[in-house]
């Protein structure tokens, strides 16, 4: 159901069928099949969770899975109830989303220029066209040499569920894609006439034809490194996030900003208010005629 009606992608696939067959075994040893467990199972389990030491946002998602699952067996008729209806979710601690500030995403990127040659042309390209449009790690990786469009002032992009949204890129993220452009077919996999074939806009020799997600947190990680940076502190995801919370510092509407990120939920984009929140203290402290008292 998830991926011939819901379009999930094969990592979300892969991440419910873990977290079904963790619950499988779980409810196996004590006599039950999983589509036949009760509120109780499911407690029980989620208690298991708890004093395992897992984390809450850990359990929750395991219990998003299985609320998923009993759903789809109550609408299919397989069930008459739901037992994961009555069950709260883990209470989690509210933590606010890792980024770089401007300057040190500015370090980053002056360290890739500074590497030069076809690669270093190629790692400005992705970390000006991830900073710019705060893709997630497997949209940019996979992008088709389609979803530019023909004057390359914006992606069109598929992301979860097959979504289809359209982000602008800045004149930065232009001119590197440019670049990247004259040297992009020495990364075509081998067989093909200088790349020119290839689908993919950033193609390379692995399996699946384009760039990995692995290999590129890779380069992220030693780019981070030649920019003084602390390489823990920098993945694809934490220059998404820097993205987001850049674009709100400078005013940005969080409507627009659902839609750049590709939300289903607004509540998913809020969680960037913590930057709201600091302008907001910004702006009484600077206008309030009481706040030089």
């Amino acid at each position: 159901m998830l991926a011939a009606e819901r379009g999930a992608a094969s990592n979300t696939l892969q991440a419910y069928r873990r977290d079904l067959a963790d619950f499988s075994a779980f409810v196996a040893a004590r006599g039950w099949l999983p589509e036949d467990a009760d509120g109780t199972a499911v407690r029980d389990y989620l208690a298991h969770l708890s004093g395992a030491g897992m984390a809450p946002s850990t359990s929750a998602r395991r219990l998003s899975a299985l609320r998923q699952f009993f759903r789809f067996l109550y609408a299919d008729g397989l069930r008459d109830d739901d037992p994961c209806a009555t069950i709260d979710s883990p209470r989690q601690g509210r933590s606010l989303p890792r980024h770089l500030s401007e300057d040190e995403v500015e370090q980053l990127l002056a360290a890739a220029r500074r590497r030069g040659g076809a690669g270093g042309t190629r790692l400005v390209a992705l970390l000006e066209v991830l900073y710019a449009t705060g893709l997630r790690v497997s949209e940019l990786v996979g992008l088709p040499r389609s979803a530019l469009s023909r004057d390359s002032q914006m992606l069109i992009v598929r992301g979860k569920g097959g979504k289809e949204r359209m982000i602008p890129l800045g004149d930065a993220a232009t001119d590197a894609l440019a670049a990247y452009q004259a040297v992009r077919g020495g990364f075509a996999p081998k067989g093909r006439s200088a790349g020119r074939e290839s689908p993919w806009l950033f193609p390379s020799r692995s399996r699946d034809g384009h760039l990995t997600r692995a290999r590129f947190a890779q380069m992220l990680k030693a780019v981070a490194l030649e920019a003084g940076l602390d390489a823990a502190r920098v993945s694809p995801h934490v220059l998404r996030h820097s993205f987001a919370s850049h674009l709100l510092a400078h005013g940005a509407d969080l409507r627009a900003l659902q839609q750049m990120l590709g939300h289903a939920d607004i509540a998913t984009t809020q969680i960037y208010t913590h930057v709201l929140d600091e302008r907001l203290k910004a702006l009484v402290a600077r206008a309030h005629p009481l706040a030089a008292d």
